[in-house]
């Protein structure tokens, strides 16, 4: 999850697809137009504001390693989750990240709230 106004899209563009979620507010996922793949999703708590982004379709992923396993009810049999790495079976409900982190992103839900509706 970072700030939307901190992603850059290198090359080509995307196609965002509305999708429904449990949460009945849904996400937007946005897909190269290519190969379908999804780089990033906006959820409806977050609006524009925040991306969630793939780290896999970063031009250096192994300078992200995962910081935390969520949903991991789903996740494969053969795949097993490092010790050392927080996990949650759902979505988690406090973040597990960096304090710098953390702080810009009250930063931003200040903002976001004191947008005009």
């Amino acid at each position: 999850m970072i700030e939307a106004d901190r992603v850059q899209l290198l090359t080509g563009d995307v196609v965002v697809v509305d999708t429904p979620s449990r949460a009945a507010k849904g996400q937007r996922i946005s897909r190269c137009p290519i190969c379908k793949v999804a780089v990033w999703s906006n959820y409806s708590g977050a609006a524009t504001s925040f991306r969630f982004v793939r780290v896999g379709t970063l031009d250096e992923p192994a300078r992200f390693p995962a910081d935390i396993h969520i949903l991991y009810r789903t996740k494969h049999p053969w795949l097993t989750l490092p010790p050392d790495i927080p996990a949650e079976i759902e979505y988690y409900r406090a973040p597990s990240a960096a304090a710098e982190s953390l702080e810009r992103r009250r930063r931003a839900a200040r903002e976001i709230s004191a947008r005009p509706r």
